[in-house]
C-alpha cells in the first residue's frame, strides 16, 4: 500500500506540495538514491524534508545516465558500486513518502525491464507521487504515461530552451503533476549564471500546471531569481550531491544549504 496521506493519489500529493509549499517556489532537492549507500541516502533525504524541501527527486542509479553531469554521474557510479537496486531505492522512497513527495527520477531501461504496469505498481507500493525519465522522447511517452495514470501517478515531462513550439505543446498536454523546464541545454551540473525567464515562460503558455525549473540552480540567489523569473518550483541538485560525497557527515551537511535555499524561496 502506498506510504503517503489516505485518499490522495500521487499526482494529488504533487499538487498539494506545490499548492501548500508556503514560499513562492516550492522547493524539490533531488537526492541520488544508495549513495553513500542506502541507509546513507535515507539520511540525506529525511534532512532535506526536515530542512524545507517540498518535495525530493529520488535519483535511481543507471550506468550511463546520460542527462547527468559529472556530480550525479560519479555518485550514481558509487551507488551501484555499493550495491544499489531498484528494490533498494523503492525502499528509500517508502522511508521518505510519509514525510514529503517523492518524485523518482529513473532512464527508461530499468523502467522497461520491469514492465510499465509492474514498475507503476512499486512506485505506488512505495508511495512514490511520479516520476521524470530523462531519456524518454515525450513523442514516445503515451504508453508510459497511460500505465502511470492508471495508478494516480504522474509522469513529468522535460522542456529544454531548445525545444520547439509543437513539441512543448506535446509536452504540456502529457504533463501531469508539473513540468520539468530545464534552464540550460546539456547535462546536470553547477553553473555560475543560469538565464531561466525565457523558456519558464515559455512552459507556462503550453500548461497550466506548475512549472519547475532545474539543471544549474545551485545557490539561493539563483533560487531565489529563478522564483522571480515565474518557475513554481525548484530543483537542486549536484551542489546538494557535491556536498554530499565531500563530507563525512552527508545529512549534516546538506541540512543548511538546504535551509538556505528554502529560505530564499519565503
Amino acid at each position: 500500500m502506498s506510504s503517503g496521506p489516505v485518499g490522495l493519489t500521487g499526482a494529488d500529493r504533487i499538487a498539494a506540495a506545490f499548492a501548500e509549499s508556503g514560499k513562492r517556489a516550492a522547493l524539490m532537492p533531488y537526492l541520488m538514491a544508495g549513495f553513500p549507500d542506502l541507509e546513507g541516502s535515507r539520511r540525506v533525504g529525511e534532512a532535506y524534508a526536515q530542512a524545507g524541501a517540498d518535495l525530493v527527486e529520488l535519483g535511481v542509479p543507471f550506468a550511463d545516465p546520460l542527462a547527468d553531469g559529472p556530480a550525479i554521474h560519479a555518485a550514481a557510479t558509487a551507488a551501484l558500486g555499493a550495491g544499489a537496486t531498484l528494490d533498494g531505492v523503492l525502499g528509500v522512497a517508502e522511508a521518505l513518502a510519509p514525510r514529503v513527495a517523492v518524485v523518482v527520477m529513473c532512464y527508461a531501461n530499468p523502467i522497461l525491464a520491469r514492465g510499465l504496469d509492474a514498475f507503476a505498481c512499486a512506485l505506488v507500493g512505495a508511495g512514490v507521487s511520479g516520476v521524470i525519465v530523462p531519456d524518454l522522447p515525450v513523442e514516445e511517452a503515451s504508453e508510459l504515461g497511460e500505465a502511470m495514470g492508471r495508478h494516480g501517478l504522474a509522469l513529468v515531462p522535460l522542456v529544454a530552451p531548445t525545444t520547439p513550439e509543437d513539441r512543448l505543446a506535446l509536452a504540456g498536454e502529457a504533463a501531469r503533476g508539473f513540468l520539468y523546464a530545464v534552464s540550460v541545454t546539456g547535462t546536470t551540473g553547477e553553473r555560475k549564471s543560469v538565464a531561466v525567464e525565457e523558456v519558464v515562460s515559455r512552459a507556462k503558455r503550453h500548461t497550466a500546471l506548475p512549472v519547475a525549473v532545474g539543471f544549474g540552480i545551485s545557490t539561493p540567489e539563483q533560487a531565489d531569481a529563478a522564483a522571480r523569473a515565474g518557475a513554481d518550483g525548484v530543483i537542486v541538485g549536484s551542489r546538494l550531491v557535491r556536498a554530499a560525497a565531500e563530507a563525512a557527515d552527508p545529512a549534516a551537511a546538506v541540512r543548511p544549504l538546504v535551509e538556505a535555499l528554502a529560505g530564499a524561496l519565503r
